[in-house]
């Protein structure tokens, strides 16, 4: 099924635009994690929050991306009866795959970014 492609393309962006907020938060997480890591204490939370997002973000995307997949596949049959080019095979739905695999990234490092932005003694 083809979508309207504003819509998807303003979902892509908000997604895409999300993660190039990325190097800013390596660049603010890197100090905390160098200082976690020459503790001797046992403190390592930003360290274990930075690997379970990454973690939980990575599943969460793959399973995205094959529910949208899935959906595109079931979709495939009506819509060539319906004498329209299915998504699968104009690629739109790869495009919209790798936008869910995306999302939930896309909006754990805008978070990280907020939480990171912030004045240390709220954190």
């Amino acid at each position: 099924m083809i979508k309207s492609s504003s819509k998807a393309a303003g979902k892509a962006a908000t997604v895409y635009g999300n993660l190039m907020l990325a190097p800013m938060v390596i660049a603010m997480r890197v100090p905390l994690l160098a200082s976690e890591a020459g503790s001797d204490g046992n403190k390592g939370v930003e360290t274990m929050r930075a690997i379970t997002e990454k973690t939980s973000a990575m599943f969460e995307g793959a399973m995205a991306a094959q529910a949208s997949l899935m959906k595109a596949s079931w979709q495939f049959w009506p819509v060539v009866v319906a004498g329209r080019a299915p998504s699968l095979l104009t690629g739109e739905a790869a495009g919209e795959a790798m936008t869910a695999a995306f999302e939930k990234s896309g909006t754990t490092v805008r978070a990280n970014f907020k939480r990171l932005s912030r004045p240390k003694a709220s954190r």
